[in-house]
Parts: C-alpha cells; sequence; structure tokens
C-alpha cells in the first residue's frame, strides 16, 4: 500500500475517535515506520500474531501535572509492514487494523493500561 494511503487511513481512524476525546489529544505525532527497531519492543505494545503493530511513547494524559509543559511531542508510532503482513493484501482488512491500533495507541494516550485498553476493544467488537 502507498505510503500516502496508510497515512489517510490513520486520519480517518483518528477522526472516528468520538469529539470529546479527540479534542483532548494534543501534542501527539502520529509516525509511521517500516519496521520495529528492537530496542522497542520492551515498551507497551499492541501485538497480533506475536508482531509489535503499533507504539505508544510518552506521557500518558492521567499522569501530567501542573507543570506539564515545554516537553517534545508524545508519539504514536504505527508500523506498516507488521499491519500489512498481518492484515494481507486485503485493504479492507488494513484499514480497519489500523483503526484498531490507533484507537489502542489513543486509549495508553489517555492512561489506560494493556488490561483496560482490550477490555474496550472487546466492549467496541461486541457493539459492530
Amino acid at each position: 500500500m502507498e505510503r500516502e494511503q496508510f497515512e489517510h487511513y490513520i486520519e480517518e481512524a483518528i477522526h472516528e475517535v468520538p469529539e470529546r476525546l479527540r479534542e483532548k489529544i494534543t501534542n501527539v505525532a502520529f509516525v509511521i515506520e517500516d519496521d520495529v527497531r528492537a530496542a522497542r519492543t520492551t515498551e507497551r505494545e499492541v501485538k497480533t500474531r506475536g508482531m509489535l503493530l503499533g507504539l505508544y511513547q510518552g506521557i500518558p494524559l492521567s499522569r501530567r501535572g501542573v507543570n506539564y509543559g515545554s516537553v517534545l511531542p508524545d508519539k504514536i508510532t504505527l508500523f506498516k509492514n507488521a499491519i500489512e503482513r498481518v492484515a494481507g493484501a486485503d485493504e479492507q482488512r488494513i484499514r480497519k487494523l489500523i483503526r484498531d491500533v490507533v484507537h489502542h495507541e489513543i486509549g495508553h494516550y489517555f492512561g489506560i493500561d494493556e488490561h483496560g485498553v482490550r477490555k474496550l476493544e472487546r466492549k467496541r467488537r461486541k457493539k459492530n
């Protein structure tokens, strides 16, 4: 998939986040990397079939105090090649997986731990 299309699907996923939450997402860079570097595998992660698909790096919103400021943006990274491997050549599966990874990592941005994010994912799947 072309990088521009991948970026478009990320933007789409961000806009699917409810507005009341989306307006609280500030100072976050969404980044696409082709592959995972080994040092990253110990951080919070979204894994499918043992592959890291996304990663949130930063100070979760729930842990920011009154002195929070003058910091580099938090970073949400999506790993393009891993997402494409998991989804295969099916563009709609890639699109859905991007949405799932973006929403998962945004959950970490809000301070939700891995267990909590997965619980929310199950709840969302039941609605759909």
